[in-house]
């Protein structure tokens, strides 16, 4: 069972793979690892220790940035990686993100951003689109209100985490890729075109 692997300079924690959304471009549909990893597919979702103990085994100091991510959206184990992010600040100077949806809130039926401070230096939240329409279409949440609560998200966060990212993938249409930005621009937060696949 794959927990961690390496991918580029970073070292990726896969803590699970629930999702809400049913991207038609998500990297699960291309085959069953990245990176290292053979597969992403989870036996069981590890538990809180599980996941701190495969950690240890790594130099962290070897890696430019911890990040959770994985064949999943990683907000459905929020509380147990808050758990391991104070692990690893306890431990290491790493800089730690989270690649998210921005559904967390409705997830967790409240306001879980403030959570996020001290945890995180980033959080990069997929935009994918630059209107719910889009959206929906494109990444199928299971929440119709999806869109909005990422949006939200992604405003309320940047009050705790110094860097959030906004980012589309490179195979969308190209007018789409620029009214995308103009979103991000609206929110405050970085924008990034990211390479499909990557």
């Amino acid at each position: 069972m794959t927990i961690t692997y390496s991918y580029g300079k970073n070292l990726y924690v896969n803590t699970t793979n629930r999702c809400d959304m049913h991207c038609d471009f998500c990297l699960r549909n291309l085959g069953e690892g990245v990176g290292e990893a053979d597969s992403l597919w989870l036996e069981r979702e590890p538990t809180r220790e599980e996941i701190w103990e495969d950690i240890q085994k790594r130099d962290l100091s070897q890696y430019q940035e911890l990040v959770f991510c994985g064949y999943g959206e990683p907000t459905y184990r929020l509380h147990d990686i808050f758990w391991v992010c104070d692990q690893v600040r306890a431990a290491s100077s790493i800089a730690i993100r989270i690649d998210t949806n921005g559904h967390a809130n409705l997830i967790w039926e409240e306001d879980v951003t403030p959570l996020f401070e001290g945890r995180f230096d980033t959080v990069s939240i997929s935009l994918n689109a630059a209107d719910q329409e889009t959206y929906d279409c494109r990444c199928v949440p299971d929440y119709e209100n999806g869109y909005e609560a990422m949006l939200r998200f992604a405003r309320d966060v940047q009050k705790y985490v110094p860097y959030v990212i906004l980012s589309v993938v490179d195979c969308i249409p190209a007018e789409e890729i620029e009214a995308c930005r103009a979103v991000c621009e609206e929110i405050g937060a970085e924008y990034r075109v990211r390479v499909y696949g990557t």
